[in-house]
């Protein structure tokens, strides 16, 4: 600052960065505001005085100024791969994966290379509207905003942001599909086509029972009391592993209807005593593997 400037420079408080008025160089006659975010200095103008002020209290009011000194150099992309181990073990495993699979597919390759300082509202939502113009469904999207908006969320704890811009962002609404219910014949069909499969019991509990396709596959025996004429919810088969249920609500307990006790000591009869979350997803039905029916015959 010169000695010019100095004549008008405007004296704060600790921490309230400064206000002054530009002599020289190409910006002469504006207004500077100067504040600190970490260890750097950073610099604003405006040709009104005022406005220059309100701007760098509204800075402040947002506490860039307390912000970690990495915080100015660190890029969006270099954040969310030190981000995503500290979340590891603090959510399920299926999460986790989903959480990496947007950060590799989706936000290293298109905001990655932004400081993350100055990552914005619009450079996300034209990320999303880039996303739907490519071809991804509205959910997708969603997920995208999901992870983005937890690990920016965290970056504001860390210090590293002031604020998670993500929260002043619209991600798409999924609309809402109907779903299809078999018909009283369709239902008597499928059952008659499966009979005598090695997976006859399979369908059978997908009709009655309402369970996931997960569920289903991660079935044990020792879940199923054929004397009570109960079945036990437990965990869910997912990419070849076994897991718990997503919610407490899901650990439930089923009825068995006759059909389905029925299909079952057949199942045990014909020698297949095995659980199929133990058999490879290869060999089990395609038809349960990709679709999940419901009470009724809903899929």
């Amino acid at each position: 600052m010169s000695s010019q400037e100095r004549e008008e420079f405007v004296r704060r408080s600790k921490g309230e960065g400064a206000i002054y008025r530009r002599k020289t160089g190409a910006k002469k006659g504006l207004w500077v505001a100067e504040y600190s975010v970490g260890k750097k200095r950073r610099y604003f103008y405006g040709k009104i005085k005022k406005a220059v002020a309100d701007k760098l209290r509204e800075r402040l009011s947002l506490g860039e100024m307390y912000l970690a000194p990495e915080a100015d150099t660190i890029r969006v992309d270099e954040y969310l791969v030190r981000w995503l181990p500290t979340v590891k073990g603090t959510v399920k495993e299926r999460t986790w994966t989903r959480h990496e699979e947007v950060v590799r597919l989706h936000l290293k390759t298109s905001i990655g290379g932004i400081k993350l300082l100055k990552l914005n509202a619009l450079d996300i939502q034209e990320l999303y509207l880039s996303k739907l113009a490519s071809g991804l469904s509205p959910r997708t999207v969603q997920i995208i905003h999901t992870t983005l908006h937890k690990a920016l969320k965290q970056a504001v704890r860390w210090s590293l942001l002031s604020k998670n811009v993500a929260e002043a962002v619209t991600p798409p609404k999924p609309q809402k599909k109907e779903i299809r219910v078999l018909t009283t014949e369709e239902t008597k069909r499928l059952l008659w086509t499966a009979r005598g499969d090695r997976f006859e019991a399979l369908y059978v509990l997908a009709i009655t029972t309402g369970m996931r396709q997960g569920e289903l596959l991660g079935l044990k025996w020792d879940d199923i009391d054929l004397h009570k004429g109960t079945l036990r919810v437990s965990r869910t088969l997912w990419e070849g592993k076994t897991t718990p249920p997503k919610t407490p609500k899901a650990n439930r307990s089923i009825r068995l209807t006759g059909m389905a006790k029925e299909a079952l000591r057949t199942h045990l009869e014909r020698g297949n005593g095995s659980d199929w979350s133990s058999r490879p997803r290869a060999e089990l039905p395609r038809t349960v593997t990709t679709s999940r029916i419901a009470p009724g015959g809903r899929y």
